[in-house]
């Protein structure tokens, strides 16, 4: 058993392969047949691909404020390859190759990121829960399905993300603590990117790891190389099985590195130095996971050019559509909150609909001109 051995109390990191892609614990080799392995890297090169084109939306300034993906793909892919059908996702708001995986259309995504409500349903993708900005507010969520589903005895799993700072809120702990009380089916997942925003690690905890955590609740702990799509896949595995067969929770800290801003509305640059850049994006999770296809002569590098060109075309095609899609209706922002609309948020729909009114006659000046 991986928690076993590599048990958060015992300070060691769970890896399969090494940063060049060269297998270094063959006994830990999780078992995946060469068409889902092949599957999971095509997934990455999407994610990877749509998210590096989101970024180049927002700069041009057709979309907003953007969290990118970059360098985290192996987490996502993995629990992708991993989770049901009928298993419940409960997001923070950097896991694109999990909500993919889940069913959310790209369209939906983009919707959700321009600002437009209809989007941010995700009305395709079953048994999702919808993007929590607030630092770990959806943790305590994922601990009450958890129980829902021991208490109807439903064969489900929750998978809930946070991040590093998510591990210095209240409300991380309170779910942990319900979640190993009530013994139930959530795998908690932080993915340590070392940055919470501009804050580093060394500031949000001196624990030996996050992972370690997990004790202080009677769960089992286990911190991964989030970059190591084998350490995480395996990971995952056993603690899905762990807590689908009546276990209760477990904690994963994947370790990894956010090599984008934290979003598009932040400079890196400010907080972290070039050299540490340099030196996170050598263990950069796609290219371990090539380097091995390669070796093994599952891959060819010469296909994945003609590969990523059609992934450009389809989502820059996605992307228009979700483009030219009609607005939503003002009264969706304001209705749904209240069963009858207080006097606040009518006042803030009569001065929202005041600045719209303003917008356009100006924009008719300025075209008139």
């Amino acid at each position: 058993m991986i928690f076993k051995e590599f048990s958060a109390t015992k300070k060691r990191l769970f890896r399969v392969m090494d940063d060049q892609g060269k297998i270094i614990s063959p006994s830990h080799l999780p078992e995946i047949s060469n068409e889902l392995l092949i599957k999971a890297f095509q997934d990455m090169l999407f994610a990877r691909t749509a998210d590096q084109m989101i970024v180049s939306y927002q700069r041009q300034g057709r979309i907003f404020t953007y969290p990118p993906n970059l360098g985290q793909e192996a987490i996502h892919s993995a629990v992708a390859q991993v989770i049901k059908h009928d298993d419940w996702l409960v997001p923070a708001f950097r896991e694109m190759g999990a909500w993919l995986a889940k069913g959310v259309t790209l369209k939906d995504l983009f919707l959700y990121f321009m600002g437009n409500e209809t989007g941010g349903s995700f009305s395709s993708a079953h048994n999702m829960f919808p993007v929590s900005v607030p630092i770990a507010s959806q943790l305590p969520h994922a601990a009450v399905i958890g129980y829902a589903i021991k208490l109807k005895k439903l064969d489900q799993v929750v998978y809930a993300f946070t991040g590093d700072g998510g591990t210095s809120e209240g409300d991380f702990h309170e779910a942990l603590n319900f979640a190993a009380v009530w013994k139930v089916p959530v795998v908690f997942i932080i993915q340590n990117n070392q940055f919470a925003i501009s804050v580093p690690l060394r500031m949000q905890t001196v624990s030996d790891s996050l992972a370690i955590k997990a004790q202080a609740y009677g769960m089992p702990g286990l911190q991964v190389d989030g970059n190591d799509f084998f350490a995480m896949f395996a990971a995952i595995k056993e603690a899905e099985e762990h807590t689908r067969t009546g276990n209760g929770p477990v904690l994963i800290e994947a370790v990894t590195y956010r090599q984008g801003a934290h979003t598009t509305s932040d400079d890196p640059t400010k907080y972290r130095t070039r050299e540490e850049e340099e030196a996170w994006q050598k263990k950069d999770p796609v290219n371990r996971l090539r380097n091995y296809l390669i070796d093994k002569k599952l891959w060819e590098e010469s296909r994945e050019e003609e590969l990523i060109s059609q992934f450009r075309k389809e989502i820059d095609r996605i992307f228009v559509e979700a483009e030219n899609h009609p607005s939503y209706p003002l009264e969706d922002v304001f209705q749904y909150q209240y069963a009858e609309m207080p006097d606040d948020l009518k006042r803030q729909k009569i001065e929202h609909e005041r600045f719209l009114e303003w917008s356009r006659s100006r924009t008719k000046k300025e075209v008139a001109r």
